[in-house]
């Protein structure tokens, strides 16, 4: 599957979801400093659900109404970097389907996934 990490995802979760084998463009690697905007315009150009730590981007998907190919809201404080990656990887793993065009949030207890209207 294609995803798009924001800037603000740890490095190391981007590593986990590329050993898994998935396409992921990092935009710290590629474009730092872009406008959350053109972060989900990148992905919905490259049809790729975007993993972020921002929250910005439920205004931006909710009340802006921009169409998305879907958002993974990483909500993940206090954890080490490992830990948080692993649970990154094996959760968006676990739903890969259920993510395409869907608000998700991860936290330490659980997965939320949000269908979007069209």
């Amino acid at each position: 599957m294609n995803f798009v990490a924001d800037e603000s995802v740890d490095r190391d979760i981007v590593i986990a979801m590329r050993a898994c084998g998935h396409r992921v463009a990092y935009v710290a690697e590629m474009i730092p400093g872009i406008t959350d905007e053109a972060v989900l315009d990148l992905a919905n150009e490259l049809q790729a659900v975007l993993i972020t730590s921002d929250k910005d981007f439920g205004e931006i998907v909710f009340r802006q109404r921009r169409v998305t190919a879907g958002v993974v809201l990483v909500r993940l404080m206090a954890l080490p970097q490992e830990t948080k990656a692993r649970l990154v990887a094996s959760e968006l793993n676990k739903h890969l389907e259920e993510l395409k065009g869907a608000f998700s949030v991860i936290t330490r207890s659980r997965l939320r996934i949000r269908k979007m209207r069209s």
